[in-house]
C-alpha cells in the first residue's frame, strides 16, 4: 500500500553535509540567482523574508502543479521555513531549511511536515515521490551547485 503525503504523519527529513560555510550555503538556498540553478528554473522572484510569497508552474507530464509559497520564518544564517501548497489542490505542508557548523563546513537539514493532507489519487504526493524528490534536490542538485 502507497503512503501518501498526511497530516500526522512524521516529516520527510533529508540532511547533507556541504564543503561550504554556513553564510555560503545560506546564499545558495535563500538568493534567487542561485536557487534557479539547483532547484526550480522558473521561480520569479525570491526573498529570505516573512511574510513574502512566490508562485510558479511545474509540469509533471501529466498535471501542472502551481507551486503557492509563503516564507513563515526566517532566522538568517539558520533557518527559513515555508509554507508550501498547490493551486487546485488540497493539501499544505511546511518546509524547513536549517544550516549547522559541521566538520565538512556545513550540514542543511531538510524538513517537510505536512499540516493538512493531500490529495490520495495523486502519484505525485505519495511519501516516497517526496523523499526521491528532496533527495534528488538537496543531495544531488544542490550538492553538485555548491561543488562547482
Amino acid at each position: 500500500m502507497k503512503e501518501y503525503m498526511n497530516n500526522g504523519e512524521k516529516p520527510v527529513i533529508v540532511e547533507q553535509s556541504f564543503n561550504l560555510s554556513v553564510a555560503e550555503l545560506w546564499k545558495v538556498i535563500t538568493e534567487l540567482n542561485h536557487m534557479t540553478k539547483w532547484f526550480f528554473e522558473n521561480i520569479q522572484d525570491f526573498r529570505a523574508e516573512v511574510g513574502f510569497e512566490t508562485q510558479f508552474n511545474v509540469n509533471s507530464g501529466e498535471r501542472n502543479f502551481m507551486h503557492l509559497w509563503k516564507i513563515t520564518e526566517v532566522i538568517p544564517f539558520e533557518k527559513i521555513v515555508y509554507s508550501w501548497q498547490y493551486e487546485g489542490y488540497e493539501g499544505e505542508s511546511f518546509v524547513s531549511f536549517e544550516t549547522f557548523i559541521s566538520e565538512a563546513g556545513s550540514c542543511l537539514r531538510l524538513s517537510h511536515q505536512v499540516v493538512k493532507s493531500f490529495p490520495q489519487s495523486i502519484p505525485e504526493f505519495q511519501r516516497e515521490s517526496c523523499q526521491e524528490g528532496w533527495e534528488y534536490f538537496i543531495c544531488k542538485r544542490l550538492k553538485s551547485y555548491s561543488e562547482e
